[in-house]
This record gives structure tokens, C-alpha cells and sequence, in this order.
């Protein structure tokens, strides 16, 4: 009892000579950017946290590039400035822009498979500030290289942009932004699940034989304006592929958890 007092007095007596500098302030609540999945936003309380570090984890196929552009294409279509360091220059614009990537919105940085490169252009980004999402894709650096980044880098970049309204993702073959990391999804595939079991043909043929042949077979299309416009209940939407996919949820300040395991829906938008 003594020592609260005590403690009471001091913050007075502090407070009447120098003001409120020396009082902790109360952190404002965490604000988030929406994933673009349900399942997802759900699990971490509205998104990924901005002013933080998110990071997806996962292999090839795991369906880690369809979640960046499912977060590429919700904050583009919602007014955000948005930048994407390419370390490897695999950024597919076909992919982003059948994901309804804004790209009037993205600044796409090149980097021509130099880790220095990636690293000192997203620290230039993150200083500079006025981005709504900066996202990091090391997904195609080998794990053995990612393993070895300087924790420095990413405390660095925590620093740039704690308070402030910027979210970065960092998409990787292995965890590595380690504590750094706000909120971490890791997905695994378990295995493609198709929406029908009938025959199925891409849309590949070449020949008019060929076309002949595959109009009496349903299509897949993975965007939903296709110019065959095949049936609704043929679709095979992003949906469809996450639902193979396991993601896991590891959560951290300022972020809390809520639900259990992600399980994704199959969801076929109208024409």
C-alpha cells in the first residue's frame, strides 16, 4: 500500500513540473487490412494488423502467392497505395490481374534475384511512409538463404512502421521474420480438391477439331469473366483451390485469437 502511494506521488509530483510527457499513453486499438478471406480475417481478428509484420509461410503450391494477390487485390480496390518487392522477379501480371490487382495502385520493384537489393529497397519504401501495403515476397529465395537474414532487418522495419497505417507481409518458403512477426500464416496443401468429378477440359485446344471437342465438356475458369462464360457450377474459383489448405495462425501483440483452424468455403460468384 505504501509503495502505490508512493509511486502515486511521484507520478504527481513529475506530472505538476514537467507536464504529461513522462505518463504512458494508452496504445490506440490495432487497426487491420483485410485479407480478402473470410476464413482468415476471421481467425486474426479482422486481418493482417497494420503497423506490423505479417508474414505467409509456406511451399510451392500451398497457395501462398494466391493469398498475397487476394491482399494485393482487396486493398487496391479499396483506395490503398500499395508496393510489391519482386526479389525474384517471378510476379506474375496475367495472375494479378485475373485476381483484380489494381494496378494503378501497385508499384511493382523489380530486383533482379538480389536479396540486398530487396531488402534496401523495402527499407527506402518503409521509411518514406504513404503506403497502405508493403509486400515482401522472398517465396521463391531458398530456405537456406532466408534462414540467414539479419534479425536487424526486420526490427528495422518493425521501427519504420509501428504507428503508423502501413502493413507489411512478408511472403517466405520458411518462418523467418521470427518475433518480429505480428501475426504468421503458415499453409500447407494437403491435396487438390476439384468441385465436380466429371471430365473437365482447360481451355487449351488449339484446333478446331479440338474445340469441337471440348464444347461438349465442361470448363474451368479461374476468373469468373471469362470470355466462354462456361456455367456457374463450373467455375473453379480461388476458393475451390484454398480448400486443400491447412493454415495455421500464429498470433502476437497487438492481435488476439478468436476462432479455431481456417477451413475454406466454396464460394461461385454470379456473372
Amino acid at each position: 500500500m505504501k509503495q502505490t502511494l508512493a509511486k502515486a506521488q511521484i507520478e504527481a509530483e513529475m506530472t505538476s513540473r514537467f507536464g504529461a510527457v513522462f505518463k504512458l499513453g494508452e496504445k490506440p486499438p490495432a487497426q487491420f487490412l483485410p485479407s480478402g478471406v473470410l476464413e482468415i480475417d476471421a481467425l486474426t481478428g479482422g486481418g493482417l494488423p497494420r503497423g506490423a509484420i505479417s508474414e505467409i509461410v509456406g511451399a510451392t503450391s500451398s497457395g501462398r502467392i494466391t493469398l498475397l494477390l487476394s491482399v494485393l487485390a482487396w486493398a487496391t480496390a479499396n483506395n490503398e497505395i500499395c508496393v510489391l518487392v519482386d526479389t525474384s522477379d517471378s510476379f506474375d501480371p496475367a495472375s494479378a490481374s485475373n485476381a483484380q490487382v489494381d494496378f494503378n495502385r501497385l508499384l511493382w520493384v523489380r530486383c533482379g534475384n538480389s536479396l540486398e537489393r530487396a531488402f534496401k529497397a523495402t527499407d527506402l519504401l518503409l521509411q518514406s511512409g504513404g503506403f497502405g501495403l508493403v509486400a515482401l515476397n522472398l517465396a521463391d529465395v531458398a530456405a537456406k538463404y532466408t534462414r540467414r537474414i539479419l534479425s536487424s532487418w526486420w526490427f528495422r522495419f518493425r521501427r519504420a512502421i509501428e504507428n503508423t497505417p502501413t502493413a507489411l507481409v512478408v511472403v517466405t518458403p520458411v518462418a523467418c521474420v521470427r518475433s518480429c512477426a505480428s501475426v504468421v500464416l503458415e499453409l500447407k496443401n494437403e491435396g487438390a480438391i476439384w468441385p465436380v468429378s466429371r471430365p473437365l477440359a482447360l481451355q487449351t485446344s488449339d484446333t478446331i477439331q479440338d474445340r469441337k471437342q471440348s464444347a461438349n465438356m465442361r470448363q474451368l475458369s479461374l476468373v469468373s469473366n471469362s470470355r466462354s462464360r462456361p456455367h456457374q457450377s463450373s467455375l473453379l474459383t480461388h476458393s475451390h483451390l484454398m480448400q486443400s489448405i491447412d493454415v495455421g495462425v500464429n498470433l502476437a501483440k497487438p492481435t488476439s485469437w478468436t476462432q479455431g483452424p481456417a477451413r475454406f468455403s466454396c464460394v461461385v460468384r454470379p456473372e
